[in-house]
């Protein structure tokens, strides 16, 4: 019997090959990102774009400067900066000074990517990061314009009018403002329709973020990106899941919970947080069991700040302290590997002294 020596091929692991690299997912997470965007620039005029575009612009040329400088191949072909980018602004309110979102860009790439070795390393997601850090200059990233406004009170290339600065326009009646203070967006807004009250916060015609203009939009992303096997269910769906269950068992101001849980899940960045940001590749766990406990985490820290937090929000805060502890969850939930036997803890100490 003869062998074709020609069908046995050795190579180096790993042996399952795929045409699907960082840009190409990369790519699918920017079709998405478009979503929400194409919804910002309805309700917000085309500032929102401009800003993005800003952002965008700045990380992919802090990244490619830090490459000249430190005299390392440059890593910009590889989209993440552009993703980022987008995130970053998306993140912010269509408000700010462009510089705010050049200084977040800067912090983003350089200190909390570039710094600790690029893509892949960070343990920090870089625009949650930098929002983060962007909160030095609270006047400036808490002012929450009101929606369809028109190109005199937002201007594109120029700082927000003070016309539309007014007590009218400023989003005082947020719906997460109002919530904090136990109302419903409904009633605190003086609308006697529910209905329509509950139709804007899910269409995305109040005051936000860039990127939070729209759960239903937001929700049509996800589902491209799962299609696209980019992301997978565990983390949005443990994240909004908790968030639903405990807002519906724990309503503030004696409201209606299943009222109070749609307002929940559907105001703020919840959803866009739970799909774009905590199921960031780098920053959080691997394994299936500890992407559930992660999302379950961020949905537990997420609504305790709201609750009983300073900040209406705390979607970022929960993401950024879930991203410090993502690798112990799957060190928790390692899995046994494949013919080995479990050991008991006498047994692993035991092991361990003798290495020391």
């Amino acid at each position: 019997m003869q062998i074709d020596n020609r069908r046995l091929l050795m190579s180096f692991s790993p042996h399952i090959k795929t045409d699907e690299d960082t840009r190409s997912i990369m790519t699918d997470v920017i079709i998405a990102l478009l979503f929400p965007l194409i919804m910002a620039v309805y309700f917000f005029g085309w500032r929102a774009a401009f800003l993005t575009a800003v952002s965008v612009a700045a990380c992919v040329g802090f990244e490619r400067l830090y490459c000249f400088v430190s005299k390392k191949e440059s890593t910009i072909s590889d989209m993440s900066a552009v993703v980022t980018g987008m995130l970053l602004a998306m993140s912010l309110p269509v408000s700010v000074p462009v510089w705010t979102v050049v200084v977040g860009a800067f912090f983003a790439i350089v200190v909390v990517k570039m710094l600790y070795g690029g893509l892949g390393k960070n343990f920090l997601n870089p625009a949650l990061a930098a929002r983060a850090f962007l909160f030095s200059w609270p006047a400036l990233v808490s002012v929450w314009i009101k929606p369809n406004l028109g190109s005199s009170a937002i201007r594109i290339f120029g700082s927000v009018s003070r016309s539309a600065l007014s007590p009218d326009v400023i989003a005082s009646v947020t719906p997460l403002g109002k919530m904090k203070q136990g109302f419903l967006p409904s009633v605190a807004m003086g609308d006697a329709d529910v209905i329509s009250s509950l139709r804007d916060v899910v269409v995305g015609n109040v005051a936000g973020c860039i990127g939070e203009v729209s759960a239903v939009v937001i929700i049509a992303a996800a589902i491209y990106l799962l299609i696209r096997r980019v992301i997978t269910v565990h983390i949005p769906a443990a994240y909004i899941g908790t968030v639903a269950i405990l807002t519906f068992l724990f309503p503030l101001g004696g409201n209606s919970p299943l009222l109070w849980m749609v307002y929940s899940v559907c105001s703020g960045g919840l959803i866009f947080g739970a799909v774009f940001m905590a199921t960031d590749y780098t920053t959080s766990p691997v394994t299936p069991k500890g992407r559930i406990l992660y999302g379950v985490g961020c949905g537990v820290l997420t609504v305790f700040i709201r609750y009983f937090g300073a900040y209406n929000e705390g979607v970022m805060f929960a993401i950024l302290i879930m991203n410090c502890i993502s690798c112990f969850l799957d060190r928790i939930v390692r899995p046994r590997r494949f013919g080995t036997q479990k050991k008991s803890r006498k047994a692993v100490g035991e092991d361990e002294a003798s290495e020391n």
